[in-house]
């Protein structure tokens, strides 16, 4: 079964939470997915609030940004989450928007060797291991969690380009493909990250294995079509066919298809930056798109 979730994006003020968290739980949407984007909302701090206020949901955080994190600080957040909240936090790391890694003094030359060292220590620390690493970016001395999780926790990382996305096969639980992946795209990622799981010799690519999460860009309403051309043209992406979906639930589930058919395994279905109701496309996306997908 393909999970299925929304984004509250942090266009909206962090106030608005609450209420669309609740939402999300009570209406049987199975993820709520949040951003860590500059200079918005901090995303551990959001999912926090989000966990405490539902019962159920789980809460996803795609992403952290690794050059504003020392990983010892992200492995006791995300232990901590999943020890208050026994397997419903999800959290994604990734290199982070360049040119905001620049604003704040934190871009570094290699976001790759970046990634990886962090994704490296990151998964030893929430194992239990205690970790000592000098790394080119990563430096750890005797370092270990007093309140490990309870039970394994997986770690995801977001990826565009081939190098990270066999990365996070090699390094990785997971991946977090962003709204400009088409359903070829996923495919790609899918052979990229398979290669990279094989190179470090984690499997042949069976599935649940490694779990694939992709936003869809989405509109609904009277304006949808309005919606989703200006958000694509704005990201410079209105010349890419089959990118994202504006329409009814029935349009929206057959985009959601098409997705996990290419190898998706959860599709979040991202609102755009406008989306005039974000009570009502959370509503949507559990009410009206959910029955829809197998």
């Amino acid at each position: 079964m393909t999970a299925l979730g929304a984004v509250f994006r942090p266009q909206l003020p962090p106030e608005r939470l609450r209420d669309i968290a609740r939402l999300a739980d009570g209406s049987g949407l199975e993820e709520l997915w949040l951003w860590e984007d500059c200079f918005r909302e901090g995303g551990i701090s959001t999912a926090a609030a989000a966990l405490a206020w539902t019962e159920r949901v789980k809460v996803g955080v795609g992403l952290l940004p690794v050059p504003l994190r020392n990983v010892a600080i992200t492995a006791m957040e995300v232990a901590s989450l999943n020890r208050m909240f026994p397997g419903r936090a999800v959290v994604g790391v990734g290199h982070g928007v360049q040119d905001w890694m620049g604003q704040v003094g934190a871009r570094v030359e290699s976001p790759v060797s970046l990634l990886r060292e962090h994704l490296v220590a990151l998964r030893a620390l929430l194992r239990g291991e205690r970790v000592s690493t000098d790394g080119r970016y990563v430096h750890l001395d005797d370092v270990a969690l007093d309140w490990v999780p309870d039970a394994p926790v997986p770690v995801l990382a977001g990826a565009t380009g081939p190098r990270t996305l066999r990365l996070t096969g090699e390094a990785a639980d997971g991946t977090i493909l962003t709204a400009s992946t088409t359903a070829d795209g996923v495919r790609r990622a899918r052979q990229l990250i398979d290669e990279g799981r094989q190179s470090a010799g984690r499997g042949d690519g069976a599935a649940g294995a490694h779990r694939v999460v992709v936003y869809l860009l989405t509109a609904t309403g009277p304006d949808a079509g309005r919606r989703l051309r200006a958000e694509l043209a704005d990201e410079g992406l209105q010349d890419v066919p089959d990118l994202g979906v504006a329409g009814d639930a029935g349009a929206v589930a057959k985009a959601v298809q098409r997705l996990a058919e290419a190898g998706a395994d959860a599709v979040i279905l991202q609102p755009t930056g406008d989306e005039p109701d974000p009570e009502g496309f959370v509503r949507f996306a559990a009410e009206e798109v959910r029955p829809l997908v197998p």
